[in-house]
């Protein structure tokens, strides 16, 4: 018990100890799904995207479509086989399987190339809006002052840190005491838009 009294302490000391030393720099947060969700451009963009999204998918269901009439074709021909017709039959149901993988193979196709497509749009039209929102941030942090801003959105994981001024980088000392080389280079790039000057 004696022990947790004085873990206690310790614990209420350093933080303390914290806040003094942090007394003159300001947290500020915001949530981005908010500003997004309420901005007449980044709807623009949403639906501009979602169309894409759409005229693609009906390509692809068109495609879709006639894969099942031409497997219901083939299926009812399978029932017209006899000893008769048998050749004939069994011919065309093997013309239909390939026509039926071609057809499936090109589904695959598209539905890749709308993926690509849609990835594409938004790369393109997704960073400028990004990039306004950062230099509204920064903006808007030296205003008032504020040396971190967090994003408390539920789609940027709650918490994250989207701008900050000031405050002492630890990397380094972390990297030391865990007996990281200095020189060795990170796996991989930070995650992009930490600090928005």
């Amino acid at each position: 018990m004696r022990k947790l009294i004085n873990g206690l302490f310790v614990a209420a000391g350093l933080l303390l100890t914290t806040h003094v030393a942090n007394a003159q720099q300001k947290f500020g947060h915001l949530n981005s799904d908010e500003i997004f969700s309420t901005w007449s451009e980044a709807k623009t963009v949403s639906t501009t995207i979602e169309n894409l999204a759409k005229t693609k998918q009906t390509e692809i269901d068109k495609m879709i479509t006639e894969y099942q009439n031409k497997l219901k074709a083939a299926q009812e021909k399978e029932r017209t086989l006899s000893e008769a017709n048998k050749d004939v039959v069994v011919k065309e149901l093997q013309a239909a399987q390939v026509e039926l993988t071609d057809l499936q193979k090109r589904i695959e196709d598209a539905r890749n190339k709308a993926r690509e497509a849609v990835e594409a749009k938004q790369a393109e039209v997704f960073p400028p809006l990004q990039q306004k929102v950062a230099t509204a941030i920064s903006a808007i942090s030296k205003e008032k002052g504020l040396a971190y801003v967090f994003d408390i959105s539920a789609s940027q994981g709650f918490n994250n840190l989207v701008y900050f001024d000031g405050g002492e980088d630890i990397t380094s000392a972390v990297k030391t005491k865990l007996g990281i080389s200095a020189t060795a280079a990170p796996a991989s790039k930070p995650a992009a838009g930490a600090k928005k000057p």
